[in-house]
């Protein structure tokens, strides 16, 4: 399916002779698109997602006479605001919207904070939302269209050490996940982890820093780097983990 839109979107940018969009993708989808874009020859494209560490994004295809550009993409910014003592986080405001019939992949970023959440979201449906949202579960909010910066932090990371065995994908989800080198390979061959949004089937895959993890049922994970060897030749690596 998304294959089919990135091709529809090459398409209709070359019959019209304009920008075309698609998204908001998540973070694998986004990987998936930047090959079939790149094996379709349009390499003048562009992602973003309305703030510069976007996770989700939209997917922008331009002509080659124009310059891709942040300003045409069809997104916007909405602010929430609500009580700072109301606590609120991201499952609720997403919640919230898909009670409304928002299709997901017209959502993209959700950023909160004490009293104030950022949407970012396609403009098509902008007003559909600053005139039906007046709750976020149980909590009243006002929205209104755009936002200021600084926006609320993105996804936390918190930073964890563990030792493996080698930097092999079954002993680091292993050590990540907290289970049996038996159950990490049970996890992998069923295509349950991710390394880099591709699901792999090989335990004995090297992991290399840099690398995202995901565990289906454990979180996500980002390899940030190796430390000391101990004195049994195992390895300290250093992992963050989306809170």
């Amino acid at each position: 399916m998304l294959e089919a839109k990135v091709a529809d979107a090459v398409g209709l940018c070359l019959a019209h002779n304009k920008a075309s969009f698609i998204g908001f993708l998540d973070e694998r989808e986004r990987a998936i698109a930047e090959k079939l874009v790149d094996a379709m020859g349009s390499s003048n494209c562009l992602f973003w997602g309305g703030w510069q560490d976007a996770e989700r994004v939209m997917l922008g295809i331009f002509p080659h006479y124009q310059e891709p550009s942040a300003k045409v993409f069809p997104l916007t910014a909405i602010t929430v605001e609500f009580r700072r003592q109301d606590s609120l986080n991201h499952r609720d405001f997403l919640g919230a919207l898909l009670s409304h019939g928002i299709e997901r992949e017209t959502v993209g970023d959700i950023l909160v904070e004490e009293g104030r959440g950022v949407l970012f979201v396609r403009k098509e449906i902008a007003d559909y939302l600053l005139m039906q949202v007046e709750k976020i579960g149980r909590v009243g909010v006002t929205l209104r269209c755009g936002a200021n910066e600084p926006f609320p932090e993105g996804r936390r990371l918190e930073e964890f050490s563990v030792v493996v065995a080698s930097l092999r994908l079954d002993c680091v989800v292993a050590a990540c996940a907290r289970l049996s080198r038996e159950k990490a390979n049970a996890l992998i061959q069923e295509g349950l982890v991710m390394l880099n949004h591709e699901a792999v089937y090989q335990p004995s895959r090297l992991v290399e820093s840099g690398s995202k993890l995901s565990i289906r049922g454990k979180g996500r994970f980002l390899f940030d780097r190796v430390g000391t060897e101990t004195k049994k030749g195992r390895l300290h690596i250093f992992m963050k983990k989306y809170r």
